[in-house]
């Protein structure tokens, strides 16, 4: 897989203008990554929408599971990204649904996990006037530019003197 680069601006960017996220496949299994990235998302400040047929109708993170992008309800507009926990060979899917019915209800980014890369799903969202971040996870993302995982010791490749 290539590796898609992102400067440090643009995904704070994206991360900043985004408030409300659908995470398709999340997991209601505290262990599985799909779910505490959600609930870290949550915790800062998101509004998340867990996407997951398997678990429709049971509650995460105060919100109910919603079986498909097209059955979430317009009261959560505008639903500003799609986090994408699939694997790339059924991203493609989920980025077409994505741009069917939620891009005339705001969408703005699609966001695809770690490991998740579908270039030709990635060209259709950018022609729809997408932006799209793929092999990339929102939580390590905003904990890297907001300075969290230098608190563990990590090099984050960010550098400030201001404390955050």
């Amino acid at each position: 897989m290539q590796e898609p680069n992102y400067s440090h601006e643009h995904l704070r960017s994206v991360l900043e203008r985004t408030k409300t996220i659908a995470t398709v496949g999340v997991s209601l299994n505290e262990v599985r990554p799909s779910f505490y990235v959600a609930r870290y998302l949550k915790l800062k400040g998101y509004k998340v929408i867990p996407v997951n047929p398997r678990y429709a109708g049971e509650k995460a993170f105060g919100e109910t599971v919603i079986e498909s992008l097209a059955a979430i309800p317009s009261e959560h507009d505008p639903i500003d990204m799609v986090d994408i926990f699939r694997r790339s060979s059924e991203a493609g899917a989920v980025v077409d649904e994505a741009i069917e019915v939620l891009l005339p209800r705001g969408l703005k980014t699609i966001w695809m996990q770690i490991g998740v890369i579908d270039h030709d799903a990635a060209a259709r969202a950018e022609a729809a006037g997408l932006t799209v971040i793929m092999n990339r996870c929102p939580k390590i993302e905003y904990q890297r530019l907001w300075g969290e995982l230098s608190w563990g010791g990590f090099n984050s490749g960010v550098l400030s003197s201001r404390l955050r």
